[in-house]
């Protein structure tokens, strides 16, 4: 008996027994790692699929049916970059964007971004308000009671909440974004063409079908989202140590946020462009879904509206504060009280309080102010890429954890192709208005 447990048999299947456990452990403690590291590369990715982003999505697919699908693998790699980037020089530096440029490119640059960021960030906040008060109107809901209930809550968390519970908040937020997935599925597209679209490129060189590829670029890379990233992760206070799963939360967070995109355009592809629909708005992609789709599916469809309105304008305000704290030389963080962080918090509490108002103007243009908006964004990306490139290739900056030589000729082609057409977006916006 005594010599069975110690035979060659025994001992292997007690060293088998001992590595599953070690490498049980060591998952465990990869995953722990993980989830205390999650939040910032969701919560920004995320927060680019507001109102304006899904009213584009559905636009595409209404227009346009699956043939654009092809797009979200170019942009998607465009995007990890971008966030990568920032996520690295957030942990390396332990400093927001805003507060490199202004200490590499000087107080005059760091003006023009900040000023660019106020003028479009304001726009969009608006823009989501709208979206919160047409998505509760959608439920019955009149905007003049919904819109200051969201104020009051979104306030509330922010400056009274710990940074803890405002991740949370956030996160749970970004998963309302699963009910665009929910109601793809319930649809029932072709899936069989679905996928041949995906890995098909499709190239039509009439001018409405190149502005829509156009717009979604640009709507899935824009300037606040890097801006928050970073900000988000030096707030967290993550190390070198940490930049791995950093980077494993980026890459997720931009995967996920793209993946519910194409769901969205799925959706309306399937159900809006056989009809022939055109859409303005996201609400008329809820609205229009119903009919056509039951109203289950514009039920979810108005829900993933709500949800994504209520992650961008916690979101963008924060990003905005975050910024202009960081290039004034301001304190900041969301574990500050007013006492401590006036200028901070202030800023986010008018951006609030100053979209919420403007929403509630009865015959808003929304689409002139998304318009100019992009516009604005479309002028500042080409700089803020720019920057990005720049610091994150710098050797004084980020030491041993600079741009490779291959990964900065990628960068920079990637920031000459978004930003010509981010131009090319611009102008062809302003011809129509002409």
């Amino acid at each position: 008996m005594f010599l069975a447990r110690f035979s060659p048999r025994a001992l292997v299947g007690k060293f088998e027994r001992f590595r599953s456990r070690s490498r049980r452990s060591l998952s465990e403690y990869r995953l722990y790692t993980y989830l205390a590291i999650l939040g910032p590369g969701i919560i920004a990715a995320s927060s680019g699929n507001e109102a304006s982003g899904i009213a584009t999505y559905s636009s595409a697919g209404a227009d346009y049916g699956y043939t654009l699908l092809w797009s979200f693998i170019p942009m998607t790699l465009c995007f990890v970059v971008a966030q990568e980037m920032c996520v690295r020089m957030g942990v390396v530096t332990g400093q927001g964007l805003a507060d490199l440029i202004r200490e590499q490119f000087g107080v005059r640059w760091t003006a023009v971004v900040i000023l660019a960021l106020l003028i479009a960030n304001a726009g969009i906040i608006v823009a989501e308000f709208v979206g919160i008060a047409q998505a509760s109107e959608l439920f019955g809901i009149p905007r003049f009671i919904s819109i200051p209930i969201i104020t009051i809550v979104v306030w509330w968390l922010i400056v009274k909440g710990t940074p803890k519970r405002v991740e949370q908040a956030f996160l749970l937020l970004s998963l309302i974004f699963l009910t665009y997935i929910a109601s793809a599925f319930l649809i029932g597209p072709d899936w069989g063409s679905v996928g041949q679209q995906f890995i098909t490129p499709s190239f039509n060189f009439e001018s409405g079908y190149l502005f829509t590829v156009v717009a979604l670029i640009g709507t899935t890379i824009t300037p606040f989202m890097q801006l928050y990233v970073q900000s988000s992760v030096v707030e967290k206070g993550l190390g070198e140590e940490d930049l791995p799963m950093a980077r494993a939360d980026a890459v997720i967070g931009v995967v996920f946020a793209n993946i519910v995109a194409a769901f969205i355009v799925i959706t309306t592809a399937a159900t809006l462009h056989a009809k022939g629909v055109t859409l303005e708005s996201a609400s008329d992609a809820a609205t229009a879904l119903a009919p056509v789709a039951g109203e289950y599916a514009g039920y979810l469809f108005a829900a993933g509206l709500f949800g994504a309105s209520m992650l961008a304008m916690g979101v963008l305000p924060l990003a905005t504060a975050f910024s202009v704290s960081e290039a004034l030389g301001f304190e900041k963080g969301l574990s500050r009280s007013f006492r401590e962080a006036p200028i901070f918090l202030g800023i986010f509490t008018f951006l609030l309080i100053f979209g919420a108002v403007v929403a509630l103007i009865p015959g808003i243009p929304q689409i002139r102010l998304l318009v100019f908006t992009q516009c604005v964004n479309g002028l500042l990306l080409p700089i803020v890429l720019s920057a990005i490139v720049l610091l994150s290739s710098n050797k004084e900056i980020m030491g041993k954890h600079t741009n490779s030589l291959s990964f900065n000729v990628l960068a920079w082609i990637i920031t000459a192709t978004v930003s010509l057409l981010s131009i090319m977006l611009i102008g062809k916006t302003i011809i129509d208005m002409f």
